[in-house]
């Protein structure tokens, strides 16, 4: 009896062996298994939204020099760097074409202003044949025929002298167009600045701007530079005269220059038309208010331009919003035969609340874990900076959020599903 009782606790606790093995197993069957994330807290913080753009160093003041008149550049008394004062002698070109067409219309003008004054005697002379013969007439010592003929001669004369004050307008015009060109053959400087390009050498020839554009040179303002850049279509509504900005320039890596927003174009600039890499840009110009003596026209630079600020508000860095289909929100959690343990959790997930996606069908959400789950948060999102996203509806100060990993975020997680989760000491804000 006593070896028959041995025998029956042995297979007993066989038997309880075997059903916890079997627990066990259907336990973990039954998906406790835990995704492993990193978690922060939410808070407040400055986010500041601004716009990227790349462009060049541009003096706000220049002067592009070119000759109105097309002739040999014989003197040219600058070189590039010189720095030059308004009203210094730049250049001169061949002058002996125009001074020859200048002594030409002179001496035509001294020809027809001969004729004219022997116009004007000759209608002198006429009209005093006409008061003679008039007064002969009244006499009877003339006949009505001489005095008609005497008044013809009269208008006849003034047309011709009225003719000949017209060639003598035309002729002075002319000496005038020809001092005007021999004047343009000495170029002065338009105003203080530096000489930051030179394009011609002494013997080019000048073409003459009723030509074509063909700068000699350009006289700069290098005291006052601007950043050209060029903005996207999609982001220049949102740009606005006198937002600040901060510029960076290629060749000098270790300095950030501050810049205001001066000028806005009002059209675009179009590249690569009717192919699949067309861009639309409106060019922006942006004073730059600490400007030093190195900067150079032509620099690279690219520019961020602010224009939005929030001083205080609730973010959350960028990598934590993710989008979901309402179909993959439903709630994962665990089944409602759970145990115990699971009860709050469990109550959690049968009340989860609905979801409105936008127009494209999707979910802004962020995963706020709470009893060892990660719900997804549906999520207004406002403005953002490059790091951080501002949250205006859906989170609260203090939540604690899943910021990672990126592959979980984006990818593992599901509503209600369970985590490991790793708090970072560093918060949202």
């Amino acid at each position: 009896m006593a070896r028959l009782g041995k025998k029956r606790i042995i297979f007993l606790a066989a038997v309880a062996v075997v059903i916890i093995v079997i627990v066990v197993v259907m336990a973990n069957k039954n998906g406790t298994s835990k995704t492993s994330v990193q978690t922060i807290l939410t808070g407040k913080q400055e986010i500041i939204e601004t716009v990227t753009a790349t462009g060049k160093i541009e003096p706000r003041t220049r002067v592009k020099i070119s000759a109105d008149v097309a002739a040999k550049i014989t003197f040219l008394g600058v070189k590039e760097g010189d720095w030059v004062e308004k009203g210094d002698l730049l250049v001169r070109l061949d002058q002996e074409r125009y001074v020859a067409a200048l002594e030409q219309s002179e001496a035509s003008l001294r020809s027809v202003q001969a004729n004219a004054e022997l116009a004007r005697e000759t209608v002198v002379k006429a009209e005093k044949d006409l008061a003679r013969t008039e007064t002969l007439v009244k006499r009877n010592l003339e006949s009505e025929a001489i005095y008609d003929q005497a008044f013809s001669t009269v208008k006849i004369e003034k047309a011709r002298y009225q003719s000949v004050l017209e060639q003598v307008a035309q002729a002075e015009a002319a000496v005038k167009q020809a001092r005007d060109n021999h004047s343009k053959t000495t170029i002065y400087a338009p105003m203080t600045g530096t000489i930051s390009m030179l394009n011609k050498e002494v013997g080019e020839i000048a073409l003459g701007s009723q030509f074509q554009e063909d700068v000699i040179m350009i006289v700069s303002n290098l005291s006052e530079m601007e950043a050209l850049v060029n903005v996207d279509e999609n982001d220049i509504v949102s740009v606005s005269l006198g937002d600040s900005a901060s510029i960076e320039i290629d060749a000098m890596p270790d300095r950030v220059f501050s810049g205001i927003v001066r000028e806005i174009a009002s059209s675009a600039n179009i590249s690569g038309m009717g192919s699949t890499d067309q861009k639309t840009e409106f060019e922006v110009k942006l004073a730059i208010l600490d400007p030093v003596e190195q900067l150079r026209p032509g620099m690279t630079a690219s520019a961020d331009i602010v224009i939005e600020t929030r001083d205080s508000t609730l973010c959350v860095p960028i990598q934590c919003v993710t989008v979901r289909t309402p179909d993959q929100l439903q709630p994962q959690g665990p089944a409602k035969d759970k145990s115990a343990a699971l009860g709050d959790a469990l109550a959690d997930s049968t009340s989860e609340p609905g979801y409105t996606p936008d127009r494209d069908g999707f979910v802004s959400i962020v995963f706020v874990v709470k009893n060892g789950l990660a719900k997804a948060v549906q999520v207004e999102t406002g403005i953002q900076s490059d790091t951080h996203i501002e949250i205006v509806k859906g989170l609260s100060v203090g939540d604690e959020i899943v910021s990672g990993s990126y592959r979980a975020i984006s990818q593992e997680l599901g509503n209600n599903t369970p985590v490991l989760a790793k708090r970072e000491e560093k918060n949202g804000g």
